[in-house]
């Protein structure tokens, strides 16, 4: 049985970590998307709302719902461009559970009149 971290607990506070499982037989991919995601700029600190859709192809392992969910919550307060963030989650992703491929669609809540989305990706070729 997976020990979680989360699953099952009363959670009041973000985190880094992503809980796992092992990947149940015939999973080819998976999605998450969550319009929850949030920081703020660097240089203005003006708060940032975005969009995050997360696929992965898992080889042994996929990512807990609930962990993932805190994990996005940790960036709340963190000054970072939507191009480093969307990188960040990408390799943490990766590190997390080794998927063939993942890809990251980052899409920022128009500010300014621009819409920005980013794309970041790594698979294991």
């Amino acid at each position: 049985m997976t020990e979680f971290t989360f699953l099952g607990k009363k959670i009041s506070t973000p985190s880094k970590k992503l809980d796992t499982f092992p990947t149940p037989a015939n999973i080819t991919a998976v999605k998450f998307e969550s319009n929850e995601l949030t920081s703020f700029c660097p240089v203005t600190h003006q708060p940032d709302f975005n969009t995050v859709v997360i696929e992965f192809v898992p080889n042994e392992l996929c990512i807990e719902s609930k962990s993932l969910k805190l994990y996005l919550w940790s960036f709340r307060d963190e000054a970072i461009f939507a191009e480093g963030l969307a990188n960040t989650i990408a390799n943490d992703i990766f590190e997390a559970i080794k998927p063939q491929y993942v890809k990251i669609t980052l899409t920022q809540n128009i500010r300014g009149g621009m819409q920005l989305s980013v794309v970041a990706e790594r698979n294991t070729e």
